[in-house]
């Protein structure tokens, strides 16, 4: 695919145009030095013990027996590699918001590398979750509702691995991989493999409906990317007379100071929206990692208040009427969570669908006013309410986007009420759970970043990056993956910024490098079925000793 580079210095060294290389690098010799060894261990240190500290207090304040050792240990192990994940995701993935403020002399390498990393950490404590739990959704319904099961772990840690061992091995050659595209291939691979090693037994596989929506944002994203910086550029020299914004850097000597805001302002959005919307993908996983292994501390939201769960129970009795009245009054005659579980499996709607619903929002209802929080629902029931309430909200999602039953709007408004009191009470993520993901990921900024920032500085054109190329790549990458997380979409940082740097390339008549595209179109290509060989042979075999 690529051939390999022994460092970044190396890269840098050999050149990357047909001209021997470019005036003016960087000098990647500095370090933070023993200071910033000294901080990073802390924070690391830090962050383990906060870790443990949140985990030891949220067991603690849990009803039901204590929780035995082996899980604690599992459920370490599960932790150390969903971190392991977001830690590579910085190193491998920010590197891009980088690459411009470092070629560009807007920052110096170690201080942009920290200030990014700061940045990181702040878009990830500001998460939403929609991205979170946008990915789960992917994953076959058995194993969501089975995750405290051994193949649920076996679903855990092979996607995990897998995604690490693809981006380790594309960061080694120094190209700009997807962390988004080799996460998503590894559920896919997941599901595949579930479906196929359990045929003939109803058996889901991939959500195939939001696979394809997600898909749709990882493939349009790039070409997006390379189009809208284009035309940004484009557009910039015809407004923006300052001839010094098209100008190559002359030696190591730093812009001028609204050019360098502007480069050092587009690199912390970069920066702040990558944590936002990649941060997530960890912390969805930790979730089912905390639900499989302490489902009496994490399975149900306990933190929501008195009133917000009396609405919810009555929400869930307006449903029920609704659901109830579009199927004629009739009552389920089957086993409701069998059928709500077929559906999910098959997206077929039955004559027993929408009664079957009825009496699921019916015993969601009367199981949440049954107690005053869902702190205080019994252990012994905390796993079966969680998966009633997973079943009933996917089911509504997904029959709203077949459109296969059509609500009218007030039947439709009661419905939203009542999915997003589902949702309440199961899509939550912890704040010390995003703290640490955000220290994984602002540490992992830290390291490794190199390889990558040498390739989108050196080996997209065959000309150094002017300022104005910096900016514009920086301006649509931000934008793009903040528009990607409001929609709760993941979007892959790597594809958007390199393809940016590369539309301004060709726009600036900068040339283009017909090797690296070639090498960085491989890697896009080869990434999705890669992670899914890999991901779907990890599960098989994880799954036959788990």
């Amino acid at each position: 695919m690529a051939t390999k580079l022994a460092d970044g210095e190396a890269a840098m060294a050999a050149g990357s145009g047909p001209g021997g290389g470019f005036a003016g690098k960087p000098n990647f010799k500095s370090s933070a030095g023993w200071p910033g060894l000294l901080l990073f261990l802390a924070v690391l240190v830090a962050g383990v013990a906060f870790t443990l500290y949140s985990v030891n207090a949220d067991i603690a304040a849990a009803p039901g027996p204590a929780v035995s050792r082996a899980a604690l240990v599992l459920l370490g192990l599960a932790l150390l590699t969903a971190l392991g994940f977001e830690f590579v995701n910085g190193f491998h993935d920010t590197a891009n918001a980088v690459a411009t403020v470092i070629y560009t002399h807007a920052m110096p390498p170690t201080f942009a590398v920290i200030w990014s990393g700061v940045w990181n950490f702040l878009g990830v404590l500001s998460a939403s979750g929609a991205v979170a739990f946008g990915i789960i959704s992917l994953l076959p319904v058995e194993l969501i509702l089975q995750v405290d099961s051994g193949a649920g772990f076996a679903m855990v840690f092979a996607l995990l691995i897998a995604a690490i061992l693809w981006n380790l091995g594309t960061w080694f050659l120094g190209l700009p991989s997807s962390s988004s595209h080799t996460l998503i291939g590894s559920i896919i691979g997941v599901g595949v493999a579930n479906q196929l090693m359990h045929l003939g037994a109803g058996t889901s596989g991939v959500d195939w409906g939001k696979a394809k929506e997600i898909g749709l944002a990882l493939l349009i994203s790039p070409i997006l990317g390379f189009a809208c910086a284009a035309l940004l550029l484009l557009v910039m020299k015809r407004v923006v007379t300052n001839k010094q914004l098209y100008d190559e850097p002359t030696g190591d000597a730093p812009p001028p100071l609204a050019i360098r805001g502007l480069l050092v302002l587009t690199c912390t959005l970069v920066s702040f929206f990558h944590g936002s919307n990649d941060g997530q993908k960890g912390m969805g996983l930790i979730m089912l990692i905390l639900i499989g292994t302490v489902p009496a501390a994490y399975a149900l939201n306990s933190s929501l208040p008195q009133t917000q769960v009396v609405a919810f129970a009555d929400s869930a009795d307006r449903a029920e009427a609704v659901l109830t009245g579009m199927s004629g009054g009739v009552t389920a005659h089957v086993d409701p969570r069998a059928e709500v579980k077929a559906y999910l499996q098959t997206h077929k709607v039955t004559a027993e669908t929408l009664p079957s619903l009825a009496a699921m929002a019916h015993d969601i209802g009367v199981g949440v006013r049954a107690n005053a929080t869902l702190g205080d629902v019994p252990a012994d029931r905390i796993s079966a309410m969680r998966s009633d309430m997973y079943m009933v909200s996917e089911t509504l999602r997904v029959l709203d986007k077949s459109g296969d039953v059509k609500f009218d709007p007030a039947a439709k408004a009661v419905i939203k009420d009542f999915k997003g009191g589902v949702d309440s009470a199961t899509r939550f993520i912890p704040t010390w759970v995003k703290v640490v993901i955000a220290i994984a990921l602002g540490l992992g900024t830290m390291v490794g970043w190199k390889r990558i920032v040498v390739t989108v500085g050196e080996r997209i054109g065959k000309k150094h990056l002017t300022y104005a190329q910096g900016a514009s790549a920086e301006i649509v990458a931000a934008a793009m993956i903040g528009v990607a997380d409001g929609l709760g979409l993941p979007v892959s940082t790597t594809h958007v910024l390199s393809s940016g740097v590369a539309g301004t390339m060709a726009a600036n008549g900068s040339g283009l490098q017909g090797g690296t595209l070639r090498n960085l179109g491989l890697a896009w290509v080869l990434t999705l079925p890669a992670s899914i060989v890999l991901s779907g042979l990890l599960y098989y075999l994880f799954s036959q000793f788990v």
